[in-house]
């Protein structure tokens, strides 16, 4: 329905959207899986039940250590892709779609203390992108570990922002949704005089039977490898910008993003992180 609103122009041209997530903590005293950590340097016996090298798979050798597995391995710079990686596709789903997005012109992250092993506990992405289709440029800001933006003037003191959430802002208004609820149009007095946009885009089953019905040879699912492919190389744009802070000469540094030639053109440093070498036996 975010797409519609945006179709019919009903916050006016949008030049900014936030996105935002508590992982990869859960509240105050809990985490989904730990990160901000260093590598652990005690070596406990591999389980009868792991195969460790095969868990390892492509990844740099290093000894077996519970404080990967299960699940913690999404927090290691080895393994996984932190909170981008975890969730920022399913958030950036719909803002991708309703605003037209491709590839960014630039992006650049903060971040609470960065180190060679685990991602930050809390970061913040900003991405810029260029006009596209008869829109106006927009920047998009990415938060996680409990990190938030700072509430627009357009959102009242009552409108809670929650959690987890998705906010536009146009020239005329705002939409906000908290992860799965449902869109809300700001001001309310807009969002009364204006109502609902026209229902003109189909709905989706769900996922699950949209892959079904592709897999039986139906229509493509929404978001099939096309879609998904290019949307997943811009989140994980952001954890190179992440990675960059990690080296002095590219502190708080806007990289400035060629999709074509798949590299960035104003820091060579950090087109290091753009690929990756797979341990021997692992190659592809």
């Amino acid at each position: 329905i975010v797409q519609e609103y945006v179709m019919d122009n009903s916050i006016g041209p949008v030049r900014e959207a936030h996105i935002w997530t508590d992982r990869p903590s859960r509240g105050l005293f809990e985490e989904y899986w730990p990160q901000g950590v260093d590598r652990p340097t005690d070596q406990p016996a591999v389980p009868d039940t792991l195969a460790w090298d095969l868990w390892l798979g492509p990844a740099p050798e290093r000894p077996y250590h519970p404080a990967y597995l299960p699940a913690k391995w999404r927090g290691w710079w080895d393994f996984g892709t932190g909170a981008l990686g975890d969730i920022a596709c399913h958030y950036f789903d719909p803002v991708f779609r309703a605003l037209k997005l491709g590839p960014p012109s630039s992006v650049e992250a903060s971040s609470t203390r960065v180190n060679q092993e685990t991602y930050p506990v809390g970061s913040m992405i900003t991405y810029h992108f260029p006009e596209r289709e008869g829109m106006v440029p927009v920047k998009l800001v990415w938060y996680d570990g409990g990190l938030r933006p700072a509430r627009p003037e357009i959102v009242k003191e009552g409108d809670v922002m929650g959690t987890n959430g998705l906010l536009l802002v146009g020239d005329d208004g705002a939409l906000l949704s908290d992860w799965d609820g449902p869109w809300r149009m700001l001001p309310e007095e807009r969002a009364r005089d204006y109502g609902a946009p026209p229902r003109v885009l189909p709905r989706s089953p769900g996922h699950r039977e949209e892959w079904l019905n592709a897999c039986r040879g139906g229509d493509k699912p929404g978001s099939h490898f096309d879609w998904a492919g290019p949307m997943t190389e811009t989140v994980l744009l952001g954890n190179v910008a992440l990675r960059s802070l990690l080296r002095e000469d590219l502190t708080k540094t806007k990289l400035l993003w060629d999709a074509a030639q798949m590299r960035f053109t104003n820091h060579e440093p950090a087109n290091a992180f753009v690929g990756r070498e797979y341990r021997q036996g692992w190659e592809v």
